[in-house]
């Protein structure tokens, strides 16, 4: 059997496949009106390329949007190939069946928020009258194309790549201690989690752009070890489960949506305003409320069930 056989698989490249097509024309399109754009111009020319502006745009909120909702089925889709892959018990075991898997995930993460950037430089360019972004937006896509593009490759060697005959290891073995960095202990990642997103917090309400991006790249990674090999632990109720994918299945009522969406979104909001403002010399912190309200709710939920735990129990794990 082929993992290409999957009807998961064959419509998610099928969509992914489509929307290549279209970011390839809207590409061609952007190399004819970066060439000839002369806003001063009052020539036909200019006034065609203002028109194939918008129909561009047009074009790449419909792509950006979709690239959204395929980064979220294809998660979904990793679940339901646990079914097939042997030895996988949830989506940890199909991302780490070969070398491509988590490669292929960081990059589509990667280019979600280079996605939300551009979406963000855009609608400054569209609200300006005379578009003094556009090259420089423009630029940023053709990067994210290119990244698109490889994303594609890396997708055909992963999916190509999944054994289906020989057993991969599982979450549990995925996740054992010891595996948390630098000799980290769960006592020390709660701590920096803690100590982290306070820092993020004052930062943010001081509107320190540059150092609250700093600190939250580095609470993006500290975070994901804090919720895989601390927090986690209360959400299963188990010692020994470590999983950041589990979490996401409806046994957990899907409470892995809301920890990671949040977590992202609050890292997203913290680090846009300081890109923002290299990009477009403006500044965007009012940005920066919403990184604090959505890390705030990562926190929250978090600590929620390490509270709740403690209540029914009287120990931790």
């Amino acid at each position: 059997m082929s993992i290409f056989l999957s009807n998961e698989i064959i419509v998610f490249l099928l969509i992914e496949l489509v929307l290549i097509v279209l970011m390839a024309i809207s590409q061609v399109n952007i190399v004819s009106i970066v060439r000839h754009w002369d806003f001063n111009a009052t020539t036909p020319l200019q006034y065609a390329l203002e028109k194939k502006n918008y129909l561009v745009n047009t074009i790449l909120y419909f792509t950006v949007t979709c690239k959204v909702i395929l980064f979220l089925f294809f998660i979904q889709s990793l679940n339901a190939l646990s079914g097939i892959v042997p030895g996988a018990m949830c989506s940890a075991g199909v991302v780490g069946s070969n070398h491509y898997g988590n490669a292929l995930l960081l990059l589509k993460l990667l280019l979600i928020f280079g996605f939300g950037l551009w979406l963000i430089v855009n609608k400054l360019d569209l609200s300006s009258i005379t578009f003094p972004y556009l090259k420089r937006k423009y630029l940023l896509f053709t990067l994210l194309f290119v990244g698109v593009l490889g994303e594609f490759v890396l997708e055909l060697l992963y999916f190509s790549n999944i054994p289906l005959t020989v057993p991969v290891f599982c979450c549990s073995v995925v996740f054992q201690a010891p595996r948390l960095p630098f000799g980290y202990t769960q006592t020390l990642l709660v701590l920096f989690f803690y100590l982290l997103l306070g820092s993020i917090l004052l930062l943010n309400f001081l509107k320190q752009t540059m150092a609250s991006f700093t600190c939250n790249l580095l609470f993006l990674f500290i975070a994901y070890y804090a919720i895989t090999y601390f927090f986690g632990l209360y959400i299963y109720e188990m010692p020994n489960h470590k999983c950041p994918y589990c979490m996401l299945q409806k046994e957990y009522y899907y409470i892995g949506y809301l920890i990671w969406g949040s977590l992202f979104l609050g890292i997203f909001f913290g680090i846009m305003p300081f890109l923002i403002e290299r990009i477009t010399k403006k500044s965007y912190v009012h940005l920066l409320k919403y990184s604090s309200i959505c890390l705030i709710i990562t926190a929250i939920v978090c600590s929620f069930y390490v509270v709740r735990y403690y209540l029914m129990t009287g120990v931790l794990l």
